[in-house]
């Protein structure tokens, strides 16, 4: 079982022995634990679920280069935000890795100070995107316990009912459906309607879906 680094967390792909040795270097003196792989394929076969922050990753190698790196990561549901390195003239391909999902892109030779910025705004949108997935599995795991009817009820409460309409659409009594927002609200552990409600919009949309924290 692989014990993950409590510090932030870069990994790097560049064909490239003296730009990895550097960048690792750098990063690893601004506080990051750095993974350095020379391919596309050799990150990709030591990649472990368990993996955090982001990846640095080349535009130009033998075998996969950066675009198809990215797609392949895409591809096994590999979400570790990617930051594209790029030389001049890359211009088209920066742009077509930004439409496949990067995060950003630098050129070379890499400003350091721009570098670490940007590290820094991948890692913690990673961080909050973990954070988000995870309230979203808990409001899930949450909505899964109410009954059917319970669910009916969770419906129409938010939905701006009140219990006699409610007890009308579901031909119950008004105390009965006293009985079931008494469990519903029980289960899904809130105590408000504002919080119910809140809860709904996690449910539809993702719980706390972190904002673009990229550097403008």
């Amino acid at each position: 079982m692989t014990t993950r680094s409590l510090r932030p967390e870069v990994t790097i792909v560049d064909d490239d022995a003296g730009v990895r040795d550097a960048l690792s270097l750098l990063l690893g003196l601004h506080g990051y634990a750095v993974r350095a792989f020379a391919s596309g394929d050799a990150m990709l076969a030591a990649h472990q679920p368990e993996w955090r922050g982001c990846m640095l990753v080349d535009i130009r190698m033998p075998g996969l280069d950066g675009l198809a790196l990215q797609a392949a990561l895409a591809a096994r549901g590999i979400a570790l935000p990617v930051i594209i390195l790029t030389a001049h003239g890359d211009a088209a391909n920066a742009r077509a890795a930004l439409k496949g999902g990067a995060f950003d892109f630098l050129e070379k030779p890499v400003d350091d100070a721009l570098l670490v910025e940007m590290i820094d705004a991948a890692t913690r949108f990673e961080a909050e995107t973990q954070i988000a997935a995870s309230e979203r599995a808990q409001v899930e795991r949450r909505m899964q316990r109410l009954t059917p009817r319970e669910r009916q009820v969770f419906d129409l409460v938010v939905a701006g009912r009140h219990n006699r309409e409610i007890a009308a659409a579901l031909d119950i009594s008004p105390r009965t459906v006293e009985v079931y927002k008494a469990r519903m609200m029980d289960k899904l552990q809130v105590e408000r309607l504002p919080d119910l409600i809140r809860l709904s919009l996690d449910a539809e949309h993702g719980a706390g879906a972190p904002g673009d924290s990229r550097i403008p």
